[in-house]
């Protein structure tokens, strides 16, 4: 009779520990897979971009924080449209990460916005952050948001355009007007290409569509086209080259991932540079530090790289001179 009392009372001292143990599991607040979480958005996949955020991934991983495993990783491509952008950004705050890794303007403003002032946002591959209203300061951001600026070395670039194409006189840079990064950039080579010798030509690319009718458009008025920073006009950047091709015309760009895809040459930066040392920004606000009490960094480092395969299709030499001082030689 012992035997038959015992039984029932342990299995239900069993059961009850079991429930116990769901409902602390389930418990706000109780260990999961995922120490810490970052959503990452991006404007639009392509080269540059994409490496910028493997970079981020890998220096996390580096100090600790691996996908997977203490990470909760989540990226989301808004495609080119900056409606999708609003639309992530918005998600990704309900979710209410660690930190949300914005990476280009478009994407940098939407996060901003859908953040105000709650869920820490670290922004990279950003042009002008003040320009573009993410931030007041740069030394002294405030608030919930800081990061990386890949401010393109405009008058660098100038200047090796000169020494490639000396005789150049009319630039022509195709460009999204609704791109705040390259409204900037488009006005600090206005600023700059006069004291050179230089005149702007623009054409308007609103989205990817466009960006073979823009650079068509500057097919006999110009004698070099460059193209800056711009999401829009890189991520379709093969049709720019397309027209160079046709035309004869030298296709330079401001990041260095364009030269393999077909641009002759590029003073720029790594990407994957970039994403590493946004990945050491991260993670310094997983640890907790405050992104309002973070800098606003420049990009540490930067690079040649040239294409004399493709110059030689635009009709072009590059000086040996320049291909020597070069990082990286595409043939």
């Amino acid at each position: 009779m012992l035997i038959l009392k015992t039984r029932p009372t342990l299995w239900r001292t069993l059961a009850a520990a079991t429930v116990l143990a769901a409902a602390a599991l389930s418990a706000p607040g109780a260990a999961t897979a995922a120490d810490k979480s970052v959503k990452v958005t991006a404007i639009v996949e392509h080269p540059a971009l994409d490496a910028c955020r493997n970079g981020v991934k890998d220096e996390l991983a580096a100090r600790g924080y691996t996908a997977g495993k203490n990470l909760d990783w989540e990226f989301q491509s808004a495609q080119g449209d900056v409606g999708t952008a609003g639309q992530i950004a918005r998600k990704f705050v309900g979710d209410k990460p660690d930190v949300i890794v914005a990476i280009a303007t478009p994407s940098a403003q939407a996060a901003v916005a859908a953040a105000r002032g709650g869920v820490p946002v670290i922004f990279t591959a950003v042009t002008d952050p003040v320009a573009a209203k993410l931030i007041k300061d740069r030394a002294h951001p405030g608030g919930n948001v800081s990061g990386v600026t890949d401010l393109s070395p405009i008058d660098l670039h100038l200047k090796l355009i000169k020494e490639i194409t000396p005789n150049a006189k009319k630039i022509g840079v195709p460009h999204n007007p609704g791109e705040a990064n390259a409204v900037v950039l488009v006005n600090l080579l206005r600023d700059m290409a006069p004291k050179m010798g230089m005149e702007v030509v623009v054409a308007s690319a609103p989205s990817t569509n466009d960006v073979l009718p823009a650079a068509r458009s500057l097919v006999g008025k110009v004698d070099v086209i460059y193209v800056p920073t711009d999401n829009t006009i890189v991520s379709a950047l093969e049709a720019v080259i397309k027209v160079g091709i046709d035309a004869q015309i030298p296709v330079y760009a401001g990041d260095t991932d364009s030269v393999p895809r077909g641009a002759i040459a590029a003073l720029g930066f790594n990407y994957y540079d970039i994403g590493r040392q946004t990945g050491a920004m991260v993670a310094r606000v997983l640890g907790g530090e405050k992104p309002g009490d973070i800098a606003v960094e420049g990009v540490q480092k930067g690079e040649l790289f040239v294409n004399p395969g493709a110059a030689r299709k635009m009709g072009v030499t590059i000086p040996a001179a320049t291909v020597q001082r070069a990082k990286k030689v595409v043939e």
